[in-house]
C-alpha cells in the first residue's frame, strides 16, 4: 500500500508524493465521526496544521456569548476554522493582518456591539495613515465579512454588520511587462547566468515564481516534451512553505515541444547537476530543478532579490519575477491567442480573471490596434 502511517493522523503516500493529514471533530449531532483529511505536499507545512488543530481544540467559546469579543472570536475562527481547512500560507496571511491591524483597533469590542460605523471607520483610519492602499484594505474587508459571516450562521450574530459598510474601492494594479524587444535583450544580458533558468521559465510558460522554485525533475517529460505544475514554493514570514498550487486550475500540464531553447537549457542543468553529484561528496541531488550550487532548492525570497539586483546591475527596465508572467500574457495576447487559452496556460479558475488582471496590458494592445487601422485610414 503506497500510503503509510508516520504518526497518528498523519501518512505519507510515496506515490502521489503527499502527505495526508486527518482532523478528527470527534462526533456529530447525530453521533456520527466527523473526520477530515487534507492533503500537503510539503511535511512541515503537514505537521504544523496537525500541531495547531490540535492546539486550537482547547479553544471553546464561553457560554455566554454576550461577552464574546471580536478579538476571541477571530482567534476561535482562526484556530478552529481556518488552521485545519487551509493553507498555512493563507492562515499567515489571515494571522498577521488580525494581530497587526484588526485586533488593536476593534478587537476589544464585544462581537454582538460591534457596529457597521466602527467597521467604516476602521477602514478609513487604514486608509488615511497611508501605510496600506484600498486594495489592501479591501483585503481586510473580505477577512472581516467571512470571518462574522460564521458568527451569523452560526446565530451568535443577528446579521453581519459587514454587509452595511461600504467596502474600499479596488483598484487595478499597474502591471509591468516587457516588449518583444526588452525581453530580447534581458534574454542575451541572462544567458550563462542561473537566472536564465528563471527568465525563460517566467517568459516562456508564464509561470509564476512559487511554480518555478517548486518544478522538479519528477515533473518534466522529456520524452513527451510536457512539464506539469504540481507544487509551489513559496513563503510565510520567514519559513519556506511547499505546497499544492491554489486552486485546482493551476494544477496543469503546459507542453514544451516547439521551446527548443528552453529544453536545451533543462538538458544542460540537468546534466550539470548529475555530473556534480558525481563528482562532489558535498553535492547533492535534490530533485529540483533550480537548485544552488550545492543542489539545494534555491530560496524563493533570494530569487526575488537576485533578479531585481540582475536588473538594476544591467540597467534594464524595471520588473519583477512576476512580470515576467506578465509579459507572457501581453505577447500572447498581442499574437491573437484567446483570451480562454491564455487563462488555462496561466492556470486561472476562468477567463474573468485573466481579464481582470490583465486589463492594462490588454488595454495596451487594443491601442495598438485602433493606432495600426487610424494609420492606415489616414494613409489612404
Amino acid at each position: 500500500m503506497a500510503r503509510k502511517t508516520i504518526k497518528k493522523n498523519l501518512a505519507y503516500d510515496d506515490q502521489k508524493q503527499l502527505y495526508y493529514v486527518c482532523f478528527n471533530y470527534g462526533t456529530d449531532a447525530e453521533g456520527r465521526r466527523d473526520r477530515r483529511v487534507r492533503t500537503f505536499a510539503d511535511r512541515a507545512e503537514a505537521e504544523t496544521a496537525l500541531e495547531q488543530f490540535q492546539g486550537g481544540r482547547g479553544r471553546r467559546l464561553p457560554c455566554d456569548c454576550s461577552r464574546l469579543t471580536l478579538a476571541e472570536w477571530l482567534d476561535y475562527w482562526l484556530e478552529e476554522v481556518i488552521a485545519p481547512n487551509r493553507a498555512y500560507t493563507t492562515y499567515y496571511c489571515y494571522r498577521s493582518v488580525i494581530k497587526n491591524h484588526i485586533n488593536p483597533a476593534l478587537g476589544r469590542i464585544r462581537l454582538r456591539q460591534l457596529e457597521a460605523w466602527h467597521i467604516q471607520r476602521y477602514y478609513a483610519q487604514k486608509m488615511r495613515e497611508g501605510r496600506l492602499d484600498s486594495n489592501s484594505v479591501h483585503k481586510h474587508h473580505i477577512l472581516l465579512h467571512t470571518a462574522l459571516q460564521l458568527a451569523f450562521r452560526q446565530k451568535i450574530l443577528r446579521e453581519n454588520p459587514v454587509e452595511r459598510v461600504e467596502a474600499p474601492r479596488e483598484h487595478p494594479t499597474r502591471q509591468f511587462y516587457y516588449t518583444p524587444e526588452q525581453l530580447r535583450e534581458l534574454f542575451r544580458e541572462v544567458e550563462g547566468d542561473w537566472l536564465e533558468l528563471v527568465v525563460k521559465l517566467g517568459a516562456y510558460l508564464g509561470l509564476r515564481r512559487g511554480e518555478i522554485c517548486g518544478l522538479r525533475w519528477s515533473d518534466i517529460d522529456f520524452e513527451h516534451y510536457v512539464i506539469r505544475i504540481r507544487v509551489t514554493r513559496t513563503t510565510a514570514g520567514d519559513r519556506v512553505v511547499e505546497k499544492e498550487p491554489k486552486t485546482k486550475n493551476s494544477i496543469r500540464t503546459l507542453g514544451i515541444a516547439g521551446l527548443e531553447d528552453l529544453t536545451r537549457l533543462l538538458h544542460a542543468i540537468r546534466r550539470e547537476q548529475l555530473e556534480q553529484a558525481a563528482a562532489r561528496e558535498d553535492y547533492v541531488d535534490s530533485g529540483y530543478v533550480l537548485t544552488d550550487d550545492k543542489g539545494e532548492p534555491r530560496h524563493p525570497n533570494m530569487v526575488t532579490w537576485a533578479f531585481r539586483t540582475f536588473v538594476e546591475r544591467h540597467g534594464l527596465p524595471p520588473i519583477t519575477v512576476h512580470g515576467l508572467r506578465h509579459t507572457f500574457a501581453s505577447l500572447a495576447n498581442s499574437a491573437r491567442i484567446p483570451l480562454l487559452d491564455i487563462g488555462k496556460a496561466l492556470g486561472h479558475k476562468d477567463v474573468s480573471i485573466t481579464g481582470r488582471i490583465y486589463t492594462h496590458i490588454f488595454d495596451q494592445t487594443h491601442q495598438e490596434v485602433l493606432n495600426t487601422v487610424a494609420a492606415r485610414i489616414e494613409a489612404g
